[in-house]
Formats: C-alpha cells, sequence, structure tokens
C-alpha cells in the first residue's frame, strides 16, 4: 500500500501491537501522529513508555483524558483489587467494555482536527482473547458510523487484525524494529517493562510469539 501525502493517527499504548502498528504507519504514510488515552490504568508507566517511544520517534504525542471508562468499566486494568483471570465462558476481566468504541471513535475526531484521514489501531481477531470490539466485522462497522456521523471519509486500518503473535514478531522484524518493539514497549498486565514477568496472560502470549518467530527465523538460515 502506498498512502503517499496522506495523513495517519495511531491509537498507542506503548504496547508491543501499537508500537508495531506506529512502526508500520511511519512506513505507509508521509506524517503520523500517536494518540494515548489515560483511563486510570492500574499501570501509570504505560503512558509514559507510550510518551518516550514516541519522543524518540520523533512523532507528536497526544494523551487524552477518558477517565470516565474508570468510572463505568471497573476491570482488571483499572482496579487493583480485581484479578487478571479469564473464566471458562466468560469475558477475560481485563475486557473493558466500550473501551475500542470510545477510543477509536475520539482518535477519529482527532484526526479530523489534524487534517489526518487514517486511523491505525492495534486490534487483532487472531489472538484476541475473546474482545468482542476487536473483531474485524466490528471495525468496518465503526468505519462507516464514524464516516456517517462526520460526513467524511476516514479509514481505520487494521495491520495485525489476521495476524497471530508469532506473525505479529515477524512483521516487527521486517519493518527492522523487533529490538526496539522488545525491550521498549510495555504490554506486561503487572507493568513490568520489556519482557515483563513472564507470567501474566499478555506475557506468556508475547514471549510465546517471540519463541516461535526466533525459531521459524533460525530454521530458514
Amino acid at each position: 500500500m502506498n498512502e503517499a501525502k496522506e495523513k495517519a493517527v495511531v491509537v498507542f499504548s506503548g504496547g508491543q501491537d501499537s508500537t508495531t502498528c506506529l512502526f508500520w504507519a511511519l512506513e505507509h504514510f508521509d506524517e503520523v501522529e500517536t494518540v494515548t488515552f489515560d483511563y486510570q490504568q492500574r499501570h501509570r508507566k504505560e503512558i509514559e513508555t507510550a510518551a518516550a517511544i514516541a519522543e524518540a520517534q520523533g512523532v507528536r504525542h497526544h494523551l487524552l483524558d477518558m477517565s470516565l471508562l474508570h468510572q463505568l468499566a471497573p476491570n482488571a486494568l483499572t482496579r487493583d483489587d480485581i484479578a487478571v483471570e479469564h473464566k471458562e465462558g466468560e469475558l477475560p476481566s481485563t475486557f473493558v467494555p466500550g473501551r475500542n468504541l470510545l477510543f477509536l471513535s475520539f482518535a477519529t475526531i482527532l484526526a479530523r482536527q489534524i487534517g489526518a484521514k487514517h486511523v491505525v489501531t492495534g486490534v487483532c481477531q487472531t489472538d484476541f482473547s475473546g474482545y468482542p470490539d476487536c473483531r474485524d466485522m466490528f471495525i468496518k462497522s465503526l468505519n462507516v458510523t464514524l464516516n456517517l456521523s462526520m460526513d467524511d471519509e476516514f479509514v481505520l486500518h487494521t495491520p495485525l487484525m489476521w495476524l497471530d503473535k508469532k506473525e505479529t514478531w515477524a512483521l516487527a522484524d521486517d519493518l527492522g524494529v523487533l529490538e526496539t518493539v522488545r525491550e521498549q514497549t510495555l504490554t506486561c498486565y503487572n507493568g513490568i517493562p520489556g519482557d515483563g514477568c513472564g507470567e501474566c496472560p499478555a506475557c506468556e502470549l508475547r514471549r510465546r510469539g517471540l519463541e516461535q518467530h526466533l525459531a521459524a527465523k533460525e530454521e530458514s538460515r
């Protein structure tokens, strides 16, 4: 894809997926800005990490207040007294109802203000933990709704939608930023950057994908 002379906004948490999307966007668009949402998440380090990565890449970083999510949607990412768990037949305790709906809506409003037509998000239906707002159908539906609501033509991009974690690491490698993503991002539910705690579901998924990618890379040599 060649989106020459185009501008994009990346929904940016400073985690593995959104950081990979940032570098993908830098390859595909002439101008890129990032937006991070403060919803009083358990680990403030996430916001600091996002700001640091954006600064290192020379990318403008917006921080928007979304504290109403903390008020409306108690979950393991906003409450210290709620455990990170995933019971069979239920959504994970880390699911934040309405998060991607609100994030993408506000990111698109921001895009309109700064003259961008593209919004990039790291949602993924392959490794999505059952989150309904990470599904391709939801993104396509929301894209139509946003365009109707503002009488405009924005495009929601999901470069990771059909990639598993192994393939996401491969994409970062192809972009030449595997070590940057591995060392500088924060994916861990316990707020530990880089390889994280190694025990929470996010770390396990991340580690397994990295090991699979590195093994496949070694076999191909």
